[in-house]
Parts: structure tokens; C-alpha cells; sequence
């Protein structure tokens, strides 16, 4: 499947190197992916607040890309489809390697596999 360059703005840098929501409201997360329209991070769908999907749901921006270290793949949210790879996007292309995951190690409760989705 070929990415239409209309759903991309390889400029637009991240928005931060965690979760815009989970920083902001204390959360933590799986792993974590980024918007290719606008470079928001999200975190991923077995995050307890599945915060990358909510961002599709909120702004129509279907593909977001993977923001973990050596991971070059994408997601398009119309059609539920892995993408092998896509354009480059402005740098980071991910969460710093020193960076856990899951995140943010101080914040992950001692049952956090109890709390993600499978």
C-alpha cells in the first residue's frame, strides 16, 4: 500500500519524546507512536489510555508511525493496515533509546501487565 503524501507532513517535528496526554496527566505508557500529519505522540493501543487511537479519533489524521527505537513501520487507522515503511519524518525519529519502556519508569504501577490491553 502506498502512503498518500497528503496524510503526511515530514516536517512537522514530535511533540515530545512521551505521550502528550500521559505526560500531562501523570499516566504512563506501552510504547508509543507518532502522528505523521502533525507529529503528536501517542501512546500505543495496549497503553491503559490508548492515547495514539484517540488521537485518530479526534482529528481524522489516519497514519501514525512507529516512535520506538529501530522501528520503521506504520499504521494506517482507515484501513487497519500495516505499513512495511514510509517517508522520512522530521528528527528524532523516536523516543531516546535510554528512555524505558514501558514509560515512564518512575510512574508504572507494580501490576502494570495486569493493566495493559492485549
Amino acid at each position: 500500500m502506498a502512503i498518500d503524501p497528503l496524510d503526511v507532513d515530514a516536517g512537522a517535528p514530535p511533540s515530545g519524546t512521551g505521550c502528550q496526554e500521559c505526560v500531562t496527566q501523570g499516566g504512563w505508557w506501552v510504547h508509543l507512536r507518532r502522528c505523521a500529519l502533525c507529529g503528536h505522540i501517542g501512546c500505543c493501543d495496549s497503553s491503559p489510555s490508548q492515547h495514539a487511537t484517540a488521537h485518530f479519533a479526534a482529528t481524522g489524521h489516519p497514519l501514525m508511525r512507529s516512535f520506538e527505537p529501530g522501528e520503521t513501520w506504520w499504521w494506517d487507522y482507515r484501513t487497519r493496515e500495516l505499513i512495511e515503511s514510509g517517508p522520512e519524518l522530521a528528527p528524532p525519529e523516536s523516543r531516546p533509546a535510554s528512555q524505558a519502556a514501558p514509560g515512564p519508569a518512575e510512574r508504572l504501577p507494580q501490576n502494570w501487565r495486569e493493566l495493559i490491553h492485549r
